[in-house]
């Protein structure tokens, strides 16, 4: 019996394609070097406004995630590296988030008192 040509095609296809996305799957996805740059902004972002004094916990978060991103990238871990720099970068923000609010908070207390000492100082004069 002859095998024609037809009937072998169908099964190279299948093998050339099976051959095609095993490559693709073993194509590694690009080094986090964007994710960890925007990391590092973050956390010095928030370190800027205080967030030591303000979201001690968070920025320590963010600090301990973004050492760990950076220690995952120098082993070779790439996705490891990218979802611990998305998280830093996420809790550095959430930490100058808050160191924000603390200061507005504080700015906000001290305008009050300045209104009560002001009432106070109007209804004496008067």
């Amino acid at each position: 019996m002859n095998t024609s040509f037809a009937y072998i095609r169908p099964m190279l296809q299948g093998l050339a394609l099976g051959a095609v996305l095993g490559l693709a799957g073993c194509a590694s996805t690009p080094p986090p070097t964007e994710e960890l740059a925007a990391a590092q902004l973050s956390v010095a972002r928030a370190g800027d406004a205080d967030a030591d004094q303000y979201a001690p916990g968070d920025i320590e978060q963010a600090r301990r995630a973004l050492s760990q991103a950076q220690a995952a990238m120098g082993a070779g871990r790439g996705d490891e590296a990218r979802t611990l720099a998305l998280s830093a970068s996420a809790l550095a923000d959430l930490a100058h988030a808050r160191a924000r609010q603390a200061e507005t908070e504080s700015e906000l207390s001290a305008r009050r008192a300045e209104i009560t000492n002001l009432r106070q100082r109007l209804q004496v004069e008067e």
